[in-house]
């Protein structure tokens, strides 16, 4: 039994997904659990914008789950996600899991059970090189930023705070 196979079905999931788009990079294992950006680039030894955190939101006008995928040391303004998708409410901990099938502090960019509405953040294009989580707080994965647009067939929009 491979070492994927062993792991958590959401993390499993992931692995699958990345070896059908021919992925050359197979997510990792962490040693600990990197539910936040900070957690990830320490364990990772990357700085804190490589980390390609997943927010997800709840759409009001029909419960959709968007997904905003944006640059660890960004914090989403949701009034430019609004603009973008519509209305949006909080997600709590069960829409997440229901939606993605991951939990939070695991939600990977791709690889839900219902697809979401996604949105990637053009602060991540600032890396060559990004990480994102795997379906679990203690899996990630490698890419660079066009490998989520690709992936995820997202827009790259304007969708964070702007910084002073």
């Amino acid at each position: 039994m491979s070492e994927s196979a062993q792991r958590p079905e959401g993390f499993q999931r992931v692995a699958q997904a990345l070896h059908a788009l021919a992925h050359p990079h197979a997510p990792l294992w962490l040693d600990v659990a990197a539910r936040t950006s900070q957690e990830a680039a320490d364990a990772l030894g990357v700085v804190v914008g490589q980390i390609a955190k997943s927010v997800i939101f709840r759409r009001r006008s029909d419960d959709a789950a968007v997904l905003v995928i944006t640059s660890g040391d960004r914090r989403v303004d949701e009034k430019k996600v609004g603009a973008i998708a519509g209305a949006l409410g909080r997600a709590d901990a069960e829409f997440v899991k229901a939606r993605t099938g991951f939990a939070i502090g695991g939600v990977a960019p791709l690889a839900h059970l219902s697809p979401p509405v996604t949105l990637i953040d053009r602060e991540l294009f600032r890396f060559a090189e990004i990480w994102a989580a795997a379906g679990h707080p203690n899996g990630v994965f490698r890419l660079a930023p066009s490998d989520l647009e690709r992936f995820t067939g997202a827009p790259v929009a304007d969708v964070v705070v702007n910084s002073a």
